[in-house]
């Protein structure tokens, strides 16, 4: 018989004698009994000590707290991300819980679709790492050494792995974006986390947890609840692990949680075996090297990591091991790093656990605290904490006796009914379930008193569990409504515990963030604080509040919605307000500032650096590249920035092989030029640019556009809108008007739409005047088989109010000759139609419409009678009334002139969108009629160089 034999070889009998039984011969489970015998001695027997944890464990903590002051080891080796361990040193400025971030947003080596990169480890008080930490970092000549894969490693292996995924719900055991499968929380409650603020924390970064734990297995796991009559996992681990090891010695402790974690090793998912594996070659790795480099004896050193991966079975595992292993090298991302806020529910939520598990667990350490008198290691200075004095403990020290056996066989001690605890418990509770707007009362007190004692009693336990005053509580109180939105399990939660939030002090903030907070500090706001603050700025009573105002429009920008938010005030190309109102969450939501620390050191950079990553991304467009210099306009008035940008849209524009961003494109030139036309003496040269090239680029791709399916018409109407609106610039800067004419003629569409949209456009040019497209008009509407397909002509008329203002007339007209002629069986279907086409662009041209209908309209309904369409008057005055009726011909030169060419006259009418009304010699026999004609005898010499200059 071995050594091992010697110390757990009757446990070792025991458990195949029983495996045995159970399966009625020597099989699979005797061998895996066995062998966890043989992990628990494995470990034991190693010289560095091995301290296995479970996360969130007050059973762990106290545990460790025991044992740091009896061993005092000079090194601490701990299971954490070895590039996060600069980031400990400053938990002294914070209140915890907060996490531990790793972010990277340029990225090499992986793949880009990842990005950004973001790496999280939340640490709370009530966990032996942080007492791990507190140690090292308060006790001088101790060495606090992380030994864990680096964030780079962490991705590696996502990237060569086959079964990692990034996807949500399919991580591995340690590392993970939501259930984490490997984690237990010391205790829970049964539901999903809570859907505020405080459980997106962390958002969708990679999780690192600390002392991950928990079957990988469904089967076991119902077994357990079944016959352990609880309703999660979360329950089960503290009714049969936390509270037995919370006052058991420290060889139990080590030993039951190494057996634990070599159970759930042994039946663990193959792939996610492999993962626990090779980071455990990596830790061991990293300690031999540490031991050699400093000198250190194992027997001084501590090693801090997860049950799992302390019964280890890698070839490397051990000090005295020379198994090789060679560590990747990192690629070349760029790692950031920095604490961020964390919350108990945020925990909850990244890592899959039950709703308030993290919370009681804090409750439950608070207490333990209390009854057992241990005191724990805190940070000096850590922001919400006061220091509390070490006691002495005595030195540790000895051989490992078994202590499985006795733990194994012997049932718990029952504990004795608190009654005072319970009883206090439910007046809070009911106090807080009324300020709630729950119809509570003392009685109800008092049944949940009697429920929680009777459904203990009925689940074998002893004295109730929080788990049993929740079920209580929600039977007696809640029944059958919820009167507010929290319901009376959250209530439970919030009494036993809390969803505790985190912060991150401002010694401990990147730059970014405190110069940010000191430019904001003129407001006078304690933007410290979690709830919404409001900052008013009265900017021409108080002018150095201008500087705020910068900096909030700015982190506006830059910031997710929500975190600052303009209240009153705007801030666009030429307008600033004079009085702004913001509310502010920056103490809320400080999780997003730190991040933009990250990116640079002010807000001013990182903004131009957003700015010009956005103009310079492959997928960017001219419309991506203008709204750029539209922002960098507006909040950094960085010119040469501004030009920058601007000759990055013009080229994107000239690269441009379609139109689909032609409407946008229109918007922000329109609103650009408006602006320098209104500021500046000249247009910077990149609008010129501008101009030119999007003349000659739309003509040239005008005929492809009105002929493609892919292009909508909505996309034609904007490019000539661009061709017709910046004519007169585009012509002053060297552009050919043939360019266009040459376009057009060149364009043949087929689908109405875009048919009449050519219309318009060769009525702007001259090239087809509105009689002829009056008379189209009238042919399509007396032609049944061209009626249905009416409304699409008509949609094309409306998008034409964009290229050609003046065309509004005519589409009134149109609309109303069809709303006046068509019968009510070709009227009705394809109003719909209209509608929605009407609809698509109300913001826009509808009012054009509205407006133009009320000038043509008569205004009364007695008017209405007498009311003559102007279109039909025209039809009837189409020849000069000097050669219909008679009437004598105009007097004076220019008389003459309009007498003989009345169809210049004519022509230049319908050039301005106004239909030619010719006048009788009655009509014209008016004062104002009389008075023109005195005006021009008195004054013959403007008349006479106006007609010189029309017939040269």
């Amino acid at each position: 018989m071995d050594a091992r034999d010697g110390r757990f070889g009757a446990l070792r009998g025991q458990l195949r004698d029983a495996a045995e039984r159970f399966a009625g011969a020597p099989g699979a489970a005797a061998d895996i009994l066995a062998g966890m015998v043989d992990d628990v001695d494995r470990a034991l027997a190693e010289e560095l000590e091995i301290f296995p944890v479970c996360h969130h464990s007050p059973a762990s903590a106290l545990a460790m707290a025991r044992r740091l002051r009896e061993k005092r080891p000079k090194v601490v080796y701990l299971e954490l991300c070895e590039d996060m361990r600069p980031l400990l040193d400053e938990l002294r400025n914070c209140r915890l819980p907060v996490a531990l971030q790793a972010f990277a947003s340029d990225i090499q080596g992986f793949d880009e679709e990842w990005a950004p990169l973001s790496v999280v480890a939340p640490i709370t008080e009530a966990s032996a790492e942080y007492q791990a930490i507190a140690y090292a970092l308060e006790t001088p000549g101790v060495e606090l050494v992380a030994v864990d894969w680096s964030t780079d490693h962490v991705f590696q292996w996502e990237q060569s792995d086959p079964a990692a995924s990034r996807k949500t719900g399919q991580n591995a055991p340690d590392v993970g974006t939501a259930p984490a499968a490997g984690s237990v929380p010391a205790a829970g409650a049964e539901g999903e986390p809570d859907g505020d603020e405080d459980s997106v924390l962390h958002g969708d970064a990679v999780g690192i947890e600390l002392g991950d734990l928990r079957p990988g297995f469904a089967e076991l796991e119902e077994h357990l609840l079944h016959h352990g009559r609880v309703r999660h996992w979360s329950e089960w681990w503290d009714q049969y692990v936390e509270q037995p090891l919370s006052g058991a010695g420290y060889d139990a402790y080590r030993q039951v949680m190494l057996l634990v974690g070599s159970l759930f090793r042994r039946l663990r998912d193959t792939g996610d075996l492999r993962r626990s594996e090779e980071r455990e070659r990596h830790m061991w790795t990293r300690m031999r090297q540490h031991l050699a480099a400093s000198g250190t004896e194992p027997g001084d050193a501590l090693y801090v990591c997860g049950a799992l991966h302390a019964a280890s079975r890698v070839e490397q595992f051990g000090v005295r091991s020379a198994a090789p292993y060679e560590i990747a090298e990192p690629t070349g991302t760029r790692w950031l790093h920095g604490l961020i806020p964390s919350s108990h529910s945020a925990i909850e939520a990244q890592f899959g656990l039950a709703r308030g598990s993290v919370s009681i667990a804090a409750a439950t350490w608070e207490k333990a605290l209390k009854r057992g008198g241990v005191a724990p290691f805190r940070l000096t200075g850590r922001k919400g904490t006061a220091r509390r004095t070490p006691k002495a403990a005595p030195a540790g020290g000895g051989p490992v006796e078994d202590r499985l056996s006795g733990f194994l066989t012997t049932p718990p001690e029952p504990g004795a009914l608190d009654e005072a605890e319970l009883l206090a418990w439910s007046v809070d509770l009911v106090r807080l379930a009324r300020r709630n707007g729950y119809l509570a009362s003392t009685a109800d007190a008092i049944a949940v008193v009697e429920t929680s004692v009777l459904l203990a009693g009925m689940r074998g336990r002893s004295r109730p569990t929080p788990y049993d005053f929740q079920d209580a509580a929600v039977t007696c109180i809640e029944k059958d409504a919820v009167p507010g939105r929290r319901d009376v399990r959250r209530l439970c939660e919030i009494l036993l515990g809390g969803d505790r939030v985190g912060q991150v002090g401002y010694a401990a903030l990147p730059p970014l963030a405190q110069n940010v907070l000191d430019r904001l500090e003129p407001l006078g706001v304690d933007l410290s604080k979690r709830t919404v603050q409001r900052a008013l700025l009265d900017l021409r009573a108080e002018p150095r509040l201008r500087a705020c105002s910068d900096v909030l429009w700015m982190l506006h920008r830059l910031l997710p919605a929500g975190v600052v938010r303009p209240i009153m005030g705007s801030r666009t190309l030429g307008e600033q307000s004079v009085q702004e109102s913001w509310d502010l969450a920056l103490g809320r939501d400080q999780r997003w500032l730190v991040e933009l620390g990250y990116e640079g050191v002010t807000v001013e950079q990182v903004l131009e650096q957003r700015l010009r990553k956005a103009a310079w991304a492959p997928s960017a467009t001219a419309s991506t590249a203008l709204a750029a210099v539209e922002d960098a306009l507006v909040l950094l008035r960085n010119r040469r920035f501004v030009d920058e940008l601007g000759a990055r849209a013009v080229e994107l524009l000239a690269a441009e092989r379609t139109v689909d961003d032609a409407p946008e494109v229109l918007r922000r030139v329109r609103r650009l030029l408006a602006h320098y036309r209104a500021t500046e003496p000249a247009l910077p040269a990149w609008c010129e640019r501008f101009v030119t090239e999007g003349y000659a680029h739309y003509c040239t791709l005008l005929p492809t556009a009105f002929t493609e399916e892919e292009t909508g018409v909505r996309q034609v109407a904007a490019m000539l809108g661009f061709l017709f609106g910046m004519e007169s610039l585009a012509l002053s800067l060297g552009c050919d008007h043939a360019q266009l004419e040459i376009a057009v003629a060149q364009s043949h569409p087929e689908a109405p739409a875009k048919v009449a949209l050519l219309w318009a456009a060769r009525l702007q040019l001259g090239v087809l005047t509105r009689a002829e497209l009056r008379e189209r008009c009238d042919a399509m509407l007396g032609n049944p088989l061209v009626v249905p397909s009416f409304p699409h002509y008509l949609s094309g008329f409306v998008q034409a109010l964009e290229p050609v203002p003046t065309f509004a007339p005519f589409v009134v007209e149109v609309m109303s000759k069809a709303f006046g002629s068509l019968p009510d069986h070709v009227l009705l279907p394809w109003l719909p139609r209209l509608v929605t086409t009407l609809r698509d662009h109300a913001a826009e041209l509808v009012p054009v419409l509205t407006r133009e209908a009320g000038r043509t309209f008569p205004g009364s309904l007695a008017a209405l009678d007498a009311w003559t369409p102007p279109w039909d008057a025209s039809h009837d005055r189409k020849t000069p009334p000097a050669a219909s009726t008679g009437a004598a011909a105009p007097s004076g030169p220019v008389g003459k002139l309009l007498a003989a060419h009345p169809s210049a006259c004519d022509a230049l009418a319908a050039l301005f969108g106004l239909d030619p009304v010719w006048r009788t010699a009655e009509e014209t026999d008016t004062p104002a009629h009389a008075e023109a004609a005195a005006l021009l005898d008195r004054h013959p010499a403007a008349a006479e160089a106006l007609t010189a200059l029309i017939t040269a």
